[in-house]
């Protein structure tokens, strides 16, 4: 899909859903709270892994809303974030917005005023420097994008099969504790879990890296950053409308309607909940 752009990166990878037999345990979890859940304290001779805490929610609102979430980028700022390049970020139609504590329970109100439905809740454990990767969308067979590098040049690429990324990186930020540089970037990959060499180098050729829509910005505990798109785009040619607009739509449910299936875009919340180095 496209020629390799060096950057060390962003990206969207893994939902979990979890459900359990009320009937067989409920004597077992009746007392039971979320933080009596967390993991203990290492022992004398443990040692705790380092990581930065990101909660990446993902939101889809219906297409025809999407004025809406004015009142979203309204509440949050752009002071603070850094960009490869702004003109190519602006120009991919991408939008980001970063918000101090506690205001995160009040963005999460605006979207879900505009319409917003949660598609899913993923917890990141980001060591030091090693990116993980949040899926986006998928691609069954090739597909010619669109997009603009850093550059400014506008760019084509054929992609696929493979998936579309979000790809997330932290990095201790050096003398500052309680900090880190959280970096975002859309990647494109093709999934590759074979211990031969010559097929997983060939599948690291292929993977493209969308560095004209990368940011980064440094993130304490209780802060968080939107991700999102500047406007709906009825296709998937483009970058911008193959990650964010969902065209098979999404089932929203509206008081006093019967349930409907609409056209969505997607939006991003990346939430940090705590830095262990």
């Amino acid at each position: 899909m496209m020629r390799a752009i060096e950057i060390a990166a962003l990206g969207w990878a893994s939902l979990i859903l979890a459900g359990c037999n009320e009937a067989a345990s409920k004597a077992m979890w009746d007392n039971v709270k979320i933080g009596d859940l967390a993991p203990a304290k290492p022992g004398p001779g443990e040692q705790q892994i380092k990581t930065a805490n990101i909660d990446v929610h993902i939101y889809e609102v219906p297409a025809g809303n999407i004025e809406k979430l004015e009142d979203v980028w309204e509440s949050v700022y752009t002071r603070g974030v850094r960009f490869y390049s702004y003109r190519a970020f602006a120009g991919n139609l991408f939008r980001v917005g970063f918000g101090k504590r506690f205001g995160w329970s009040g963005t999460e109100d605006l979207l879900q005023a505009a319409g917003g439905k949660r598609m899913a809740k993923i917890a990141l454990l980001l060591p030091d420097g090693q990116p993980q990767d949040i899926t986006v969308t998928g691609l069954n067979m090739p597909e010619e994008l669109s997009y603009i590098d850093k550059e400014l040049s506008r760019e084509k690429a054929v992609i696929g099969p493979g998936v579309i990324s979000l790809r997330v990186t932290a990095q201790k930020v050096a003398g500052e504790r309680g900090v880190c540089e959280v970096i975002g970037c859309p990647v494109f990959s093709v999934p590759m879990t074979s211990p031969i060499e010559p097929l997983a180098g060939r599948a690291k050729q292929q993977e493209v890296k969308f560095t004209g829509a990368g940011f980064g910005l440094k993130m304490s505990p209780d802060d968080f950053v939107v991700l999102g798109p500047r406007q709906y785009l009825s296709e998937r040619v483009t970058l911008p409308g193959l990650f964010f607009s969902n065209l098979d739509g999404t089932v929203f449910l509206s008081k006093g309607r019967p349930p409907e299936r609409k056209i969505s875009v997607r939006v991003f919340v990346l939430v940090c909940t705590g830095i262990n180095y």
